[in-house]
């Protein structure tokens, strides 16, 4: 019996689930669609909904910088800027040159892509909280150049970005632009898992504990730093046009500050750095956190950096960890159990 099987039958206490969701991997994304599909229904209000539209856009946020911090082990601090760009060529492309929404995403994630590729350049040589520094200065100047560029709004802001259209049908409300993330979400998360399972998977790992170990076994270092920033810059850029095209389409660069980015840490420090779903996890809570502090705005920043400071010291391996504990320890005790009755 495999291990996952073997989870499922301790949870469910027979083996009718084991079966059923050992029969076909898909049966369970299935399963887990079907519950997303159904949430905008039990929400009170709209603001619910456009709420739940955000954390499905951050889970895809998360999820990209999981990659390259998480898998890779690569320090960068700049991914709202990733962010930006994939959201600012999105709105530009719809806006001003009337691409439409099935266009303009997978055209401003390429670019993104490409960005990220120059981004992932300084980290052939540079480490730690060196990279960080540069990443860092990476997304104020595009801050910056998005605030002093009247082409993009400067710092008045985006506006009258058309939401996405499909046979006539306008995506032009938060219930119907749920439709829209949510898969998009759930393919991010289900193409993470098929990296992190890969061979390319296999070298970011070894990359993250030890580069010169890994260049020692003949993984070329540069070419795998350099994917990381690209995968991840996909999936920064997929999340921004996301973020461009949600009612009102309106962007701001005051939007894509150190503070968004602090938060973005806190997601995926919180849910486990490198752990995907514990990544989904963080990317929800933290975005209700958010939601729930905006009244005392002035002291997040500060709310949000002790959190990082106190999960790094007493839950290093965030809540991800706690629940790869809790499945060990219940496959252990049902092991144990096993060996206990057959003697």
């Amino acid at each position: 019996m495999s291990s996952r099987e073997t989870n499922i039958k301790d949870l469910s206490g027979n083996g009718v689930l084991a079966r059923l969701f050992g029969a076909h991997q898909a049966i369970p994304w299935a399963f887990g669609f079907a519950i997303v599909l159904i949430l905008p229904w039990i929400t009170v209000n709209d603001y619910q909904i456009f709420l739940l539209d955000i954390i499905m856009i951050n889970i895809v946020l998360a999820v990209g910088l999981n990659i390259v911090k998480g898998f890779a082990g690569q320090v960068t601090v700049g991914h709202v800027a990733l962010m930006a760009i994939g959201a600012y060529s999105s709105a530009v492309l719809a806006a001003k040159f009337g691409l439409p929404f099935w266009f303009a995403l997978p055209i401003a994630v390429l670019i993104t892509g490409m960005v990220g590729a120059v981004v992932g350049v300084p980290s052939f040589r540079l480490e730690g909280p060196y990279l960080a520094l540069a990443t860092l200065g990476f997304a104020e100047s595009v801050r910056i150049i998005i605030s002093a560029t009247a082409y993009l709004g400067a710092a008045e802001g985006f506006s009258n970005i058309p939401p996405p259209e499909l046979f006539g049908f306008v995506f032009d409300g938060h219930l119907s632009y749920y439709y829209i993330v949510t898969p998009i979400a759930m393919a991010g998360i289900y193409f993470s898992f098929s990296i992190l399972s890969s061979d390319v998977g296999r070298c970011f790992r070894a990359l993250r504990e030890d580069p010169l170990a890994a260049a020692a076994s003949g993984i070329n270092v540069r070419k795998y730093k350099l994917l990381a920033f690209v995968i991840s810059a996909l999936y920064a850029g997929t999340a921004g046009s996301l973020m461009a095209h949600l009612s009102p389409g309106f962007l701001h660069p005051f939007s894509y500050t150190i503070t968004e980015m602090v938060t973005l840490l806190l997601m995926i420090v919180m849910g486990g750095i490198g752990h995907i779903w514990g990544g989904v996890i963080g990317a929800v809570m933290v975005t209700i956190i958010y939601d729930l502090t905006r009244e005392w705005y002035q002291y997040q920043l500060i709310t949000f950096g002790m959190i990082i400071v106190l999960t790094v010291l007493y839950m290093p391996r965030g809540i991800g960890g706690l629940l790869d504990d809790y499945f060990t320890k219940k496959r252990f005790l049902a092991v144990r159990k096993a060996k206990s009755d057959a003697a």
